[in-house]
């Protein structure tokens, strides 16, 4: 919880962690321990998971399809190329610049080790 009792959206809530930690199971446990906050945020799970099922797609689909404005796009993108979980390639198209992204192969294990694990929390939350 933070401040004024609010719920921040970017974090699971602390006691579904702690309830996977509490069924006794060490591999859940190191799971929840291990999850890639590079990619958690809402923004770029949304970039990397378009990504993942598109060969590439430009700024201007992402920023519509993430219904975000230029710089919050940009933030986040850079974020993931630094990790080099995408690639971007700068082109023009006549004279209008164009900027294209696609996600990479270690992008692509991050997403699907995420996944898994997101999976992992899924099931031995329900189990409970």
């Amino acid at each position: 919880m933070a401040k004024h009792g609010v719920v921040r959206e970017d974090r699971p809530p602390a006691n579904a962690l702690r309830a996977v930690r509490s069924k006794g199971d060490p591999k859940a446990a190191a799971r929840s321990d291990a999850l890639d906050r590079l990619i958690h945020e809402r923004l770029r799970l949304g970039i990397v998971s378009a990504l993942a099922v598109n060969e590439s797609l430009s700024f201007s689909d992402l920023k519509k399809l993430m219904k975000t404005t230029d710089g919050n796009l940009s933030v986040h993108a850079r974020k993931l190329e630094e990790a080099d979980y995408i690639a971007c390639t700068k082109s023009f198209e006549g004279r209008m610049p164009r900027t294209e992204y696609r996600l990479t192969a270690v992008g692509r294990r991050a997403l699907e080790r995420y996944l898994d694990h997101m999976e992992a929390l899924i099931r031995a939350t329900r189990e409970r």
